[in-house]
């Protein structure tokens, strides 16, 4: 005896007892055949029997599919994808009722009735779209929910990579977050988890939210400069990660902001997972106490020599290299320097020595202060 035949006497069973439709009848069944229709099995299970009543597990959902597919058309018609994944919310007595029937008839190892809403969604929605369905990684996730007939539709982060120069003082690198909801987005900030664009975050925030739509942006600084900084040359290295964007290409070469400019804008596969090791060169103005030569400057250069201490409040200690140092003296008590040293090094606190050693006050055993620095260059390893 073949497994169709001996499935026959059960379904029948089945039939006699609960109104099925073709759908739910054949997928009791069809795991055991290996058939990938539910509903042909169905069909041909049910070939006997005349019955027009509702199905007893799905209420006839089955038939009501291009309906909640329109849904999906329309939610979907606003991203750009090449892949996709379906999820569906149904009714707790849907689910009831479907175990009610697996488990009367000892019916182990189907796909229960949620999981063929959602194949079979994804089939309509496939072959509508010409788009691959995706279980694993999709870049788009349709959630159907059948009981409130509504869709959602969220997309995979995006992340890129680019450089900016900061070409204005007073403009902070860092936004300061919606004070509703604290970055997570909310309707006050319109889901950015910032309210403000004033910064240089803010301003690639804004540029991007409006080429590639997306809720929050979530930024990896590649170091950091003060409110006050320039940022020069190539400009400084970030990494950022864009929330549910509506579209998933963009390369810029270069593009200028209020203040801003972003270089060499890239799509990348994810952010740095460990902190990034890179170099900087550093252009500081520094004031002293008091009255300081030329030869007494000639110092700074021992600076190279030997690694320079950080000490931190938390504790931790770290060391950090200087490759080179050079002084210009504009007056008995203020001078210029331009160093490159290893990132992470605090450039205020190393000119006046605060838990830094050693520092340029104490190498030259002044009172030193500085009183603005600006990036030349930000060299990633």
């Amino acid at each position: 005896m073949t497994t169709y035949q001996k499935i026959i006497p059960i379904a029948n069973q089945i039939l006699k007892k609960y109104d099925l439709c073709e759908h739910c009848l054949g997928r009791l069944f069809s795991k055991q055949l290996y058939l990938s229709s539910n509903k042909l099995l169905g069909r041909k299970l049910k070939k006997n029997s005349k019955s027009t009543k509702r199905c007893y597990i799905c209420k006839n959902l089955f038939k009501n599919l291009n309906y909640f597919l329109k849904m999906m058309l329309d939610s979907a018609s606003l991203y750009s994808y090449s892949s996709f994944g379906v999820g569906a919310i149904i009714k707790p007595s849907i689910i009831d009722r479907d175990d009610v029937i697996r488990s009367k008839y000892k019916l182990k190892g189907i796909d229960g009735i949620k999981t063929d809403i959602t194949k079979e969604l994804g089939k309509l929605f496939s072959k509508k779209t010409k788009k691959t369905y995706d279980y694993l990684d999709p870049e788009i996730v349709l959630t159907v929910n059948l009981k409130e007939e509504s869709c959602d539709i969220r997309s995979k982060s995006l992340t890129l990579s680019g450089r900016y120069v900061k070409s204005s003082r007073g403009f902070s690198q860092k936004q300061k977050s919606c004070l509703n909801c604290f970055g997570k987005g909310c309707r006050i900030c319109d889901f950015h988890g910032i309210s403000e664009f004033d910064s240089v975050e803010g301003k690639i925030s804004q540029f991007l939210f409006k080429k590639l739509g997306g809720t929050t942006a979530k930024y990896t600084w590649i170091g950091s400069e003060d409110k006050s900084s320039l940022v020069m040359g190539s400009g400084r290295p970030f990494f950022v990660k864009i929330q549910n964007p509506n579209k998933r290409s963009l390369r810029i070469t270069a593009t200028n902001l209020e203040h801003v400019k972003i270089n060499n804008l890239n799509i990348v596969s994810d952010s740095p997972k460990k902190p990034l090791k890179f170099n900087s060169l550093v252009e500081a103005k520094i004031s002293s106490s008091s009255k300081i030569d030329s030869k007494l400057l000639k110092k700074l250069k021992t600076l190279t020599k030997n690694p320079i201490v950080v000490y931190e409040k938390s504790g931790k200690r770290s060391d950090k290299k200087l490759f080179s140092i050079k002084h210009k003296k504009h007056n008995d008590t203020s001078f210029t320097i331009l160093f490159k040293f290893e990132g992470g090094l605090p450039v205020k606190r190393f000119v006046t020595g605060d838990d830094v050693s050693p520092g340029v006050s104490q190498i030259l055993g002044v009172s030193c202060k500085c009183l603005e620095f600006d990036f030349h260059d930000v060299e990633v390893k």
